[in-house]
């Protein structure tokens, strides 16, 4: 397949979850559907039966089940055989932090059996990992709350004597809470260290005005698109159901600054908090694209898109310019499916 003949295009996607924490899938497909047309197959990846993406038969023309990332590389690696044996992938865009060290560690087997990805490295992934967040931004220059790594209840005292109160609780992977008093701590840590592992993140509370960037690296050290949204709505976990692309210099040059650091390949989120002193605190940085990722092709620039023809070889221009004041607002929908289809996808693992 040549790098401007996109026709026909077969693509993985897994993050199919639709909840109060949704995952980035539905949104990314989205987006392709609108920049690619209508030769594009879209093949779901999916981790559990209920995944809401499964069953919208507009956007997924076929789901799979994969493993857990608990299971490995190479349980992953002979399910997505089988898959690409029957589909003939040539591109798998993962969209959950917990997964992507298997995809980037299989990602040259991948390209053999003609499946394409474009991802960081395994170093890139640590650098800006919550563990490891607050000396990557001692080391290169960005402000950082200060933080503390829970690995028991104990731990509890020491970092809320620095921190003070209220303080952010955060999981490995997902999921964050700010917390009044030390009782609150103790009850997140025990949720979180139970639903992602070790560490739990307790992270200094910084006031202030939320803002998100999604921004897509080349490799290089450089970004091809950059896209920043002030948060308008916030679930009780810290997501953003509402938001509005904004214009601001100091925002794209944080972005620029993080790809020039990093060599940055691929899509990424920073999260960003501006206190009173106009200060830009990173509060964590997602190393794949954000569940509002399709704000970005509504804006004008097409992240997933221009992901896909970048790791097809394509040379792309960088995106100068976008649509500030694009608003999305995230809503509930009952997908309505027949119980057949569950069963289906329960049992068989694909639908």
């Amino acid at each position: 397949m040549t790098a401007n003949n996109y026709s026909g295009l077969c693509i993985g996607v897994t993050g199919l979850n639709a909840n109060d924490n949704p995952g980035p899938g539905v949104a990314v497909i989205r987006a392709l559907k609108e920049g690619l047309g209508a030769g594009l197959r879209i093949i779901g990846l999916s981790y559990e039966s209920l995944e809401p993406g499964i069953y919208m038969h507009d956007m997924v023309d076929k789901t799979y089940s994969i493993p857990y990332p608990t299971e490995g590389t190479a349980a992953l690696f002979e399910r997505l055989t089988y898959i690409n044996d029957k589909e003939q992938l040539n591109f798998i865009i993962p969209n959950f932090d917990a997964e992507l060290h298997n995809f980037i560690k299989l990602a040259p087997q991948l390209q053999q059996i003609g499946i394409r990805t474009f991802l960081p490295s395994i170093e890139q992934l640590m650098l800006r990992d919550k563990v490891n967040l607050y000396d990557f931004g001692q080391k290169n220059g960005f402000h950082v709350p200060t933080d503390h790594k829970l690995y028991a209840a104990d731990d509890v005292q020491k970092a809320t004597e620095e921190l003070g109160f209220p303080v952010v609780v955060k999981g490995k992977f997902y999921e964050a809470y700010i917390a009044h008093n030390k009782e609150a701590v103790i009850k997140a840590f025990n949720q979180l260290a139970a639903t992602w592992g070790y560490p739990v993140i307790a992270q200094q509370y910084i006031k202030g005005t939320e803002i998100n960037i999604a921004a897509l690296g080349d490799g290089d050290g450089n970004n091809n698109s950059i896209v920043p949204m002030r948060k308008l709505y916030i679930t009780d976990k810290g997501k953003a159901w509402a938001g509005v692309t904004i214009e601001d210099a100091a925002l794209i040059a944080l972005a620029d600054k993080f790809a020039k650091a990093t060599n940055w390949r691929g899509g990424y989120e920073l999260e960003i908090m501006r206190d009173a002193d106009d200060k830009l605190f990173i509060l964590e940085i997602n190393p794949r694209f954000p569940a509002w990722i399709y704000l970005t092709a509504a804006a004008g620039q097409n992240q997933p898109l221009a992901l896909v023809k970048m790791a097809l070889g394509e040379k792309l221009n960088r995106f100068e310019e976008y649509q500030a004041g694009k608003l999305f607002i995230r809503h509930s929908w009952d997908q309505v499916v027949d119980i057949a289809d569950f069963q289906r996808i329960s049992a068989l693992g694909e639908l």
